[in-house]
């Protein structure tokens, strides 16, 4: 699992995430994160590393965002 930024144009794409979520509701953006979720997963394809993503995030959020 690569945890070091890799994205190209983080700024551009945190502004393209907001800009997707504009005028939903909280129940469509909970929608629209889920959707992001499997199109990402499906992307990277391998269980091992979604899992331990998973994990992470899961962590990351119990820890408090750290």
């Amino acid at each position: 699992m690569n945890t070091q930024p890799a994205i190209p144009d983080p700024d551009g794409f945190y502004a393209a995430l907001v800009a997707a979520h504009e005028g939903l509701s909280d129940a469509q953006s909970a929608q629209l994160n889920a959707a992001l979720v499997f199109l990402l997963a499906n992307q990277c394809a391998q269980q091992e590393v979604l899992l331990a993503c998973v994990a992470e995030a899961r962590r990351t959020v119990l820890d408090g965002g750290d």
